[in-house]
């Protein structure tokens, strides 16, 4: 998905704006670094979506800030997040 396209993605769907940015920054740093990203921060990044997930990965992959970077690790490590995040918001809450 070239660059052009990730951006309208993420414009046309207002995605930049309905994701916090301490959401944001945790989503980035469990992708693009070694952290792991919270409950509240997964429910969001889940309430948008896959796709805009993916689109804004592919963006920040085309920055030339990021070309040191491994593609298919950043791919991948962004797929386990998603899905880690589907996991916890999926799971059952323990009964209190």
């Amino acid at each position: 998905m070239p660059t052009e396209e990730s951006d309208h993605i993420i414009k046309e769907n207002n995605c930049e704006t309905k994701m916090g940015l301490p959401c944001v920054l945790e989503a980035f740093t469990s992708i693009f670094k070694t952290m792991s990203i919270s409950n509240k921060y997964c429910g969001e990044l889940v309430m948008l979506g896959k796709f805009f997930h993916s689109a804004l990965v592919r963006r920040n992959l085309e920055n030339p800030l990021f070309k040191y970077l491994n593609p298919t690790t950043i791919i991948a490590k962004s797929i386990q997040t998603w899905y880690n995040c589907l996991a916890l918001i999926n799971s059952p809450s323990p009964s209190t």
